[in-house]
């Protein structure tokens, strides 16, 4: 029977386990907006002793920086902790961090508080996306790394809301309580990871066969055993490429050097490289301060920005949510490609109507420019949101995947302080000229993705590894079997015919040991086969 989980199993599990994982990116989009909206509010600029743009950049973008040191430490913790007690060691740091800056007084107060939460908040989105992606087939990958995504929109529009209802409330409470909302999420992690599985992958690489099994089986369905053909394949596919990092240890040292797994090195920078896309696109620079940008920038009301910015939020879930349909259908590369060249468009647009409101009509100008940014929001949440999250846990090599992607995610959160550190200030200096630099760097990344980043939409964990195995060249524009969406067929000819060959050994251990007269013996073999 193996260990009980929340929700049995089949879909019922996989679902519970999206849950965890989506409250985890569901807390990040709220801490993105939450910020954003009470950091223009009257009472908390008086408590703050009325903070300039730098400082209101540094007390915004300090989070990153708890965040960076989060996700790095998962290098050294994640393996360690497993996945659902990581979710839960990180979450505690959130819980600390959410109560110091929902009580803070002070300005050293409100720091401290910003840095632990980002602490947790590193650790949990550093390890969320590969715990989804360990623990479900490979054609519903896309799609429910996708779904966390589109639940940290959700928890971004959750906040603008918030914030809009309670600015017109008197006191502190207009901030407070919007800080200390961060709780919630925190109480659904608590009550969701303790009854969770553990990842497969890594119990197979922690010698615990049976119970990754058992997990497998769990995953699979009720109607499933561990004879079942499918899992015998998926289990005997992972022992296969753990057996080779067993054989073929990978060191701290190898991991920098690039030695180890063919492309190690190559693959841990295409997943870094797309995690800092993902901040280079400009997209925490309008949901960290978009309240503040349309102030600022575009010359609207405080009370105008603010329902703006909750209407802005609304247009950036509903486009999060097309992606679902799109990320498996048009694969990785080619939704990345078209949402870069849309927020491109969406930057030179805004840059050119804000440039030509300083000498002409401010007002239509502005309202045009406002109308681009919620463009902006939709071309971003529709690729350049979700595949980003997605691409380093699949492109990793499965030995080194947890530091890799601690990696691109510390990535993520290093261009992130970046960027919610410049923009104030670059806002106050550069006017229009600002979405210039965010326009060029966003078209670059067509190019970037067209030749150097091979599709991993429909393909198993496994077939990644067998890819970078045979050596591809760096471009590999011209390779169909790196851009093409399907699955190649050869990969699915050597999974059946590995699991052909399973099956086959399995039954011939089991006539061996019957023909002994032992039934106890014939299910010790086809235990120990399997």
């Amino acid at each position: 029977m193996g260990k009980r989980y929340l929700g049995g199993s089949g879909e019922a599990l996989v679902g519970w386990i999206t849950v965890a994982t989506c409250t985890v990116l569901a807390f990040y989009g709220y801490d993105q907006g939450v910020f954003g909206g009470v950091i223009v509010g009257d009472d908390f600029l008086a408590q703050f002793g009325y903070p300039d743009s730098h400082t209101t950049a540094t007390m915004t973008s300090i989070y990153n920086i708890g965040c960076f040191v989060g996700a790095l430490s998962t290098m050294v913790t994640g393996d360690k902790l497993g996945r659902p007690r990581a979710l839960m060691v990180g979450t505690v740091w959130i819980t600390v961090g959410a109560i110091v800056q929902s009580c803070a007084t002070t300005r050293a107060h409100m720091f401290a508080g910003r840095v632990v939460a980002g602490l947790g908040t590193g650790m949990n989105t550093s390890t969320a996306g590969i715990y989804q992606s360990e623990t479900v087939k490979s054609q519903d990958r896309g799609k429910l790394v996708i779904l966390q995504m589109a639940n940290c929109i959700m928890g971004f529009a959750l906040s603008n809301w918030m914030t809009l209802g309670l600015s017109y409330v008197r006191g502190s409470a207009s901030w407070r309580f919007p800080l200390a909302f961060q709780l919630v999420f925190a109480l659904v992690i608590f009550a969701v990871c303790p009854f969770l599985p553990e990842s497969p992958r890594l119990l197979i690489r922690r010698g615990n066969k049976t119970e990754a099994m058992d997990v497998l089986v769990k995953l699979a369905g009720r109607d499933r055993s561990s004879d079942d053909p499918e899992i015998v394949a998926t289990y005997e596919s992972i022992l296969a490429v753990v057996r080779t990092e067993q054989d073929n240890p990978t060191s701290w040292l190898d991991l920098v050097r690039g030695r180890g797994p063919p492309g190690m090195l190559r693959r841990v920078v295409l997943g870094a490289g797309m995690q800092a896309m993902n901040q280079l696109s400009g997209i925490n620079v309008t949901s960290y301060y978009f309240s503040y940008i349309l102030i600022h920038a575009v010359g609207t009301s405080e009370e105008l920005s603010r329902y703006l910015a909750a209407a802005g939020a609304m247009d950036y879930l509903l486009f999060a949510l097309m992606s679902w349909h799109t990320i498996e259908r048009y694969g990785r590369r080619r939704v990345m490609m078209v949402s870069s060249a849309g927020v491109c468009a969406c930057f030179v647009a805004i840059s050119a109507l804000l440039a030509m409101s300083e000498t002409g009509d401010a007002q239509k100008l502005g309202i045009a420019a406002v109308a681009f940014f919620f463009l902006f929001f939709a071309f971003f949440g529709s690729g350049c949101l979700g595949v980003p999250w997605l691409y380093p846990t699949e492109i990793n090599a499965t030995q080194v995947r947890t530091k890799a992607t601690a990696i691109s995610t510390a990535t993520n959160w290093a261009v992130n302080y970046m960027c919610v550190e410049i923009t104030p200030v670059g806002i106050d200096r550069l006017s229009w000229r600002f979405w210039v630099i965010w326009a060029a760097i966003s078209a670059s990344f067509v190019p970037v993705t067209y030749l150097f980043y091979p599709e991993t939409a429909n393909r198993t964990l496994e077939d990644i590894d067998l890819f970078f195995a045979e050596r591809p060249p760096v471009c590999v524009h011209r390779l169909a079997e790196a851009t093409q969406i399907a699955r190649p067929a050869r990969y699915a000819e050597w999974e059946a015919e590995r699991a052909a060959r399973t099956e086959k050994g399995v039954a011939q251990s089991v006539w061996r040991a019957a023909s002994s007269g032992s039934a106890k013996a014939a299910a010790h073999a086809e235990h120990a086969e399997c």
